[in-house]
């Protein structure tokens, strides 16, 4: 068979157990490339190479997280290839084979790889098993999934090669390879089922740790917080959430939407599986000192058929990120109730979005992937990234305390004081029978027959037991208790008669804002004695309303005012926020998202104002040298350190023709002509020359200006004309000047 090159990058077949070298990172002259593919068989030919290889030491490592020994079949795990600072590698080649095979034939590889970023990661075009660069360029780290292959499969050998330049480095032994073998299969016990009796009722606390204090990277200052935390108390034949399965549509709301509804009606339709609904409200911001928030508790009860507890909460902002307990059992093996429990939790993914940052867009995962919890080795960009892979710092506490205990107990091991103690219901505390405070009781029995079965008046009796007596000189008494009783069926009211226990107080609102729905349950204390059923409801649900303005609508925090529209002066200035939920029930949400102000300025500054200059005068002289002027009048004097007024008269030479003697002389004539006439008869030269000599009067002072602000006008007169009788007309004419003031905006 001939077989002819294919491909540019080629897969070679190195040492005893076949590591492949990456051909792409250098050049050969010589090297013979060659591979062939038989029915879907990858064969891998051996080549030579003039680049240098040598074993990796601990330069480069291969790493599968938790550094297991054995694998679970079936089971994912991530693997990392990385490089220590401040080495570095171009190209790679990973693959997964069964321990003594050469990886020539498809049933020598073990387990399938995952891609998680295929813009730096790939399939090999001629040996699918096997990972590569998706493009050589300097790298420290990739990472891949790898799931383990079925059960009977063996030890699993992962290795790896690293080329860097023309040194290609390899291992059968050390740091480059990880060999793995199946988890011994071991005969578990069957799960004890609860043999508890009775009721216990229990208050679960949520203390959040999530702060920048504690998570610096990254911390979302704004809009950070933790969801309605939603569970429920439940038996084993119904799974809340769990490690390894597949998100409920209501896990997804929570995990992406933070919104508890879809999950408590998952709940709720689960029936007779579910004692009580867990809830409480969602904590805004995230971190809350204690003493001015009390951290955010509800109760619940459980028997010995609903005897686990799960709940979860999303913190805010994610992609899908969550923390909670799934599947807690509050039973003891010897028959008892868990008195406390203190749990860390650390944060996991819903597997429903792909997102890296706590603030990344939405990338649905297609398809879904299951539930795992978030590590330190996840994506160089997120939050709790640490390349060391140390553990995620815990993001909460969750403390469940005992509160109670009702009906008869049947736990093997004697209680101790605190048991007892935490037996103190507070339905219990409210009796009124002088029980002294040394004295510790057993719950009260249920009550006995009536001693009349007729309807004459009888008597029936309850009783406890004295459980310690924690001061020997103050007696302990009031062991039994009677009442009066009839015999069945001789009051409506005594026929019927059903003990319950007092309502437990009300569930948080199952909305954050606006319309929702709470909850409070009580349970049945002790049946009819005629064997009839309690008709009496032992759940109560009511509308609730929580900030009725929000409509559900939630939104970002006020960004920070833009800067103001004018650098001088009275301007505006504006904010925004962003919607980040709306309405749950698709109303329109009356929610502000942009908000404008006024905003001051610096007084601009005001430039001096002038009108147009006047037309030129006429020559001050008929011959000879003579000047003419021109003049302009002051419209705004200058403020605030504007620019100052120019000159506002100019004034130039003229000439219009020399003169002569005898122009001065016929000039002196004319004048003198001009002059008799004028004692004559008044002539237009005589009135304009009149007017020429109109006396100069001093200007009045301005006048108050028309408007305070925003531009008024002032004005000042000189007053030009002669008082008192004359024989001759008055040709002076008043003067009047006119100017704008306060121009400053109002």
């Amino acid at each position: 068979m001939t077989v002819s090159p294919k491909y540019g990058m080629v897969v070679l077949l190195v040492f005893l157990n076949v590591l492949f070298i990456h051909t792409d990172a250098f050049r050969r002259d010589t090297a013979e490339r060659q591979s062939r593919s038989e029915g879907g068989v990858c064969r891998i030919l051996r080549t030579q190479t003039r680049g240098a290889r040598r074993d990796g030491q601990n330069e480069f490592r291969l790493r599968v997280e938790g550094d297991p020994e054995t694998y679970q079949p079936g089971s994912t795990y991530r693997v990392s290839l990385y490089a220590s600072s401040p080495s570095y590698f171009r190209g790679f080649t990973l693959i997964a084979l069964k321990e003594g095979r050469e990886g020539v034939t498809p049933d020598d590889y073990a387990g399938t790889f995952k891609l998680i970023d295929e813009s730096d990661t790939q399939f090999m075009t001629n040996c699918p098993p096997a990972v590569t660069e998706s493009i050589p360029r300097r790298r420290t780290r990739i990472q891949v999934f790898w799931t383990a292959p079925p059960s009977g499969s063996g030890c699993v050998t992962l290795k790896a090669s690293v080329v860097q330049r023309r040194i290609i480095f390899f291992q059968d032994e050390g740091s480059l390879t990880k060999r793995l073998c199946e988890k011994v299969a071991t005969t578990e016990k069957p799960i004890q089922e609860c043999c508890a009796c009775g009721t216990a009722k229990y208050r679960v606390t949520f203390y959040g740790n999530w702060s920048e204090k504690v998570h610096p990277k990254d911390y979302p200052r704004r809009a950070n917080h933790w969801s309605a935390l939603i569970g429920a108390s439940h038996s084993r034949s119904y799974v809340l959430w769990e490690y390894g399965g597949f998100a409920s549509e209501g896990v997804k709301q929570v995990a992406e939407y933070g919104s508890p509804v879809k999950m408590e009606e998952e709940i709720r339709q689960k029936g007779d599986d579910v004692m009580t609904v867990i809830k409480t409200k969602a904590q805004w911001p995230a971190w809350q000192p204690l003493n001015v928030h009390a951290a955010p508790s509800a109760e619940f009860s459980v028997d010995r058929a609903r005897h686990l507890m799960s709940f979860l909460t999303m913190l805010g902002p994610s992609p899908d990120w969550n923390v909670g307990l799934s599947g807690e059992d509050l039973c003891t093996r010897d028959c008892g109730w868990v008195q406390r429990m203190v749990k860390d939790l650390v944060p996991w993914d819903a597997g429903t979005d792909s997102g890296v940052t706590y603030e990344s867009p939405n990338k649905p995962s297609n398809p879904q992937e299951r539930i795992r919890p978030l590590t330190s080795l996840d994506h160089p960009q997120s939050p709790f990234y640490d390349p060391s892979g140390g553990p995620i710092t815990p993001l909460a506490q969750v403390v469940v305390e005992r509160i109670a205990r009702k009906g008869e107990q049947c736990n093997t091991v004697p209680d101790s004081i605190d048991d007892i103690v935490a037996d103190i219901a507070q339905e219990e505390k409210g009796e009124a029978d002088n029980t002294p405070e040394t004295c510790i009781y057993s719950n009260w029995s249920p009550w006995s027959a009536c001693s009349s079965s007729t309807c004459d008046k009888g008597r029936r009796m309850r009783q406890r037991m004295l459980k310690a007596q924690l001061d020997s000189n103050m007696p302990c008494l009031h062991t039994q208790d009677f009442e009066p009783c009839m015999g069945p069926g001789c009051s409506e009211e005594e026929a019927s008669t059903c003990m319950m226990s007092e309502w437990i107080s009300w569930s948080p609102c199952s909305a954050s804002c606006g319309m929702g729905m709470r909850s409070r349950e009580r349970y049945v204390k002790q049946f009819p004695e005629d064997g009839s059923s309690c008709m009496l409801p032992t759940e109560e649900t009511e509308k609730c309303v929580v900030n009725e303005d929000c409509c559900n609508c939630v939104v970002t925090e006020w960004a920070e005012w833009e800067p103001c529209s004018v650098s001088c002066g009275v301007g505006m200035r504006r904010r925004e926020r962003m919607m980040k939920m709306e309405a749950s029930d698709g109303s329109p949400c009356r929610v502000q998202l942009v908000e404008a102000e006024k905003c001051m300025m610096p007084e601009c500054t005001t430039d001096c104002m002038l009108s147009e200059w006047s037309a030129w005068s006429e020559c001050n002289k008929s011959c000879g040298k003579g000047h003419i002027i021109r003049s302009r009048m002051v419209k705004l004097e200058p403020q605030f350190g504007g620019m100052p007024c120019p000159e506002t008269v100019q004034r130039k030479k003229c000439k219009i023709r020399k003169c002569t003697k005898g122009s001065r002389t016929s000039d002196k004539r004319k004048r003198q002509e001009a002059s008799d006439r004028r004692r004559a008869k008044p002539s237009k030269e005589s009135v304009a020359e009149e007017s020429s000599a109109c006396p100069i009067r001093p200007w009045s002072s301005w006048t108050e200006c028309t408007k305070p602000c925003g531009g008024g006008i002032q004005e000042r007169v000189m007053n030009l004309k002669k008082k008192g009788k004359s024989s001759q007309p008055n040709h002076c004419k008043n003067k009047k000047e006119i100017r704008v003031c306060n121009v400053h905006p109002c």
